[in-house]
């Protein structure tokens, strides 16, 4: 793989990372500890932000996906890569919905208990993290 290609895609890998780290595992948690931030505030917040989180990771991932294939990367990059796209749709298009009707439901009053959603949210970031460091790591020894 050509150097500026790999490059690119390498920083833009650690880019990402560092967004999901910082708003999956740090901004998420915090907000609901801060004093006067209930239930139905902290998930406005929330949905704000990880819309906005999942708009610039869209754009990550486009950039990540074009710059590996301009790069023409070995097999393991283009399957992580893959990898880490796959896991973005399925938090876009299976978690995601579930998780907004359900917050639809907490902003309009209702008392529902705990959200398992919330913990398939949880583990593909997780996974998507390891994704990225292992895709971010692989860049930069291609």
């Amino acid at each position: 793989m050509p150097p500026a290609p790999a490059a690119t895609a390498g920083a833009v890998t650690f880019v990402w990372l560092g967004m999901v780290l910082a708003i999956s595992f740090l901004e998420a948690p915090l907000k609901f500890r801060a004093p006067g931030v209930t239930i139905p505030v902290g998930l406005g917040i929330g949905r704000l932000v990880f819309r906005a989180l999942n708009a610039v990771e869209a754009v990550l991932a486009v950039a990540v996906a074009a710059a590996v294939a301009l790069g023409d990367a070995p097999a393991g990059v283009v399957g992580l890569t893959a990898a880490v796209a796959a896991l973005l749709v399925a938090q876009l298009a299976v978690v995601r919905p579930r998780l907004n009707r359900r917050s639809d439901r907490v902003l309009a009053g209702e008392e529902l208990p705990r959200s398992r959603s919330h913990l398939s949210y949880v583990a593909l970031e997780v996974l998507k993290a390891g994704a990225l460091v292992a895709l971010g790591v692989s860049l930069l020894t291609v």
